[in-house]
Order: structure tokens, then sequence, then C-alpha cells
């Protein structure tokens, strides 16, 4: 999310195919290169007229353990890693066609999306980067969860993220902060994964979901730890979280420029803070105008 400079694109398609680990069903997202001023678009190839759904954050719905989007009959699931992956990379414009709803699990983290766009290269636009600054501290949640947002004094995107499942848990307490920028997330967020408890996973299972993900795809805990499976970082979890931020505070439409700071925040409050914080901003707007 770094704000300054102008707006970029990819500089040519590229594709990633894969299986969704909620449906089951293989899938291939294609990112094609979009024009300065379109923002981050969802197009389901697969249905009729290829309807468009921009990611936005009015196109948000409430969906367990991931973000989706929907627009009209129209809607994409998942879409948290490849959001990270964009907004990430510092990518303001791109088209992403799909052929089915939930978009590709792959190992669980962004980095196969990371990947295929540094593998076209990145393109910039001749026009100035869209971006919104927090100006006032926003927070949203309780004492058990919670996530804010107060304003950088440097104008960059600073993140923190606190992970507690308490004490003789195999995951534990672990603190991450980093100031975002494409090199950082590259090598320090992007390969992080997936991850859940494997009374979760089994749960998740039990009601029809997930048959093709196992313990190499993603990371299970199990009580001694992650099963058939090495963390690629010792706070691994704390960074996806962290991923997971990026990928939904992306639904801002523009570069944000902050601190945010969470603690077990998750989707739905990540959601909630990009709600205020755009509100906030159209509320500022209409004062200047008024």
């Amino acid at each position: 999310m770094n704000t300054q400079g102008n707006q970029r694109t990819i500089a040519a398609p590229a594709a990633v195919e894969g299986v969704g680990y909620w449906s089951d069903r293989e899938v291939r997202v294609e990112f094609r290169p979009a024009a300065a001023d379109t923002g981050i678009v969802f197009v389901r190839r697969d249905l009729p007229g290829c309807p468009r759904i921009p990611a936005l954050i009015g196109n948000r719905v409430e969906t367990p353990r991931r973000t989706s989007l929907r627009s009209g009959d129209a809607s994409v699931e998942m879409i948290e890693h490849v959001m990270a992956a964009l907004a990430g990379l510092g990518i303001d414009n791109c088209e992403l066609w799909v052929d089915r709803p939930e978009m590709p699990g792959c190992d669980g983290s962004c980095l196969p999306f990371v990947e295929a766009i540094q593998e076209v290269g990145i393109a910039s636009q001749n026009a100035p980067c869209r971006q919104l600054a927090v100006e006032r501290v926003i927070r949203v949640g309780d004492r058990s969860s919670w996530i804010e947002a107060r304003p950088s004094r440097s104008g960059k995107c600073v993140l923190q993220y606190e992970l507690d499942y308490g004490a003789g848990n195999p995951i534990g307490r672990q603190f991450l902060e980093i100031s975002l920028s494409p090199r950082h997330f590259h090598l320090n967020l992007a390969p992080s994964r997936t991850f859940l408890l494997e009374a979760e996973a089994a749960e998740i299972k039990a009601r029809g979901m997930g048959q093709k993900a196992t313990c190499k795809d993603l990371l299970v805990f199990g009580a001694k730890g992650p099963i058939d499976n090495q963390l690629r970082f010792p706070d691994e979890c704390a960074r996806h979280k962290m991923v997971d931020m990026v990928g939904d505070l992306a639904l801002a439409g523009r570069r944000l420029s902050g601190r945010f700071s969470a603690y077990r925040s998750g989707h739905r409050l990540n959601g909630e803070l990009v709600r205020a914080i755009v509100a906030e901003d159209e509320k500022n707007k209409r004062k200047l105008c008024a």
C-alpha cells in the first residue's frame, strides 16, 4: 500500500489455477491489465454477460472464515489472498477473470499470486495514485477482539497484529509489526499460509466442505503443532493474519496511509473498519463541499 507515485497495473496477463478450499472445484483466475482509475474488478466469465464485481467495501457480504463480494446476482469468495497480493505489490488497477465463484486455495498463502504477477511485471500509469489517509482514531470490536486505525505521521501504511490463542495452545501468542512495502510484503508476508486447529478442520469436513484439502495444503494444528507440515516462520500465523488484513483493507479502493493495529481480529472486523474509514472520508468530503 505504498501511497506515493502513479497508479500501477500489471504489464501483461497472468494466470493461476488451483482448487477452491471450500468448494473442492477447479478454478482459474486470470489477472489482466486495466486502465487507470479502473480499480480492482472481478469478472465472472462463466456467467451470462460476464458480470463485473468491483472489489469495494460496499459489495462485501458476510461469509464465515473468508471474504466475499456480491454485485447483483454475481458473487466471488475467498478473495482476500488475491486482494492482498495486488495491494501488497502496490497494484491499483487489474481485472480478475474467473470461471468459478471461489478463488484457488493453492498452498494457503498468496505467494502463488505474487509470483505470477511478478513474472509478467508491473507497469506505471499516467495518473496519480488514489489515496485515503486516516485522519482520526477509528476502532471497532470489543475487549476480546478489535482493530483500529490511527493517523500516520510518516504517511506510510504500518500494520500491527497480535494473535493470542492462550496458554497451552500450540499456536500461542504472536506479535508482528511491519511497514508495508512491496519488498517486505513479498519476503515477509506472502509465503505465510492459512491455518486452523485440528478440531476446526474436522468440523468443516464433517459439513461436506474442504474434502480435497489436506494437512499438506495448509497449516492444521494438532496438540503438538502443525500436522504433516512445517512452519515457514516461527510466527507464521500472525503473518497470515496480517496478509488477511492487507487484503481486507484493500476494499477501501484506494491506497491507505495510517497505523493499523489489531488484536485477534478477523475478516468481519477488518471489513467493519474499512466501512468506518470510507464513511469518515465521505463525511469529510461532504463538509468540504457544504
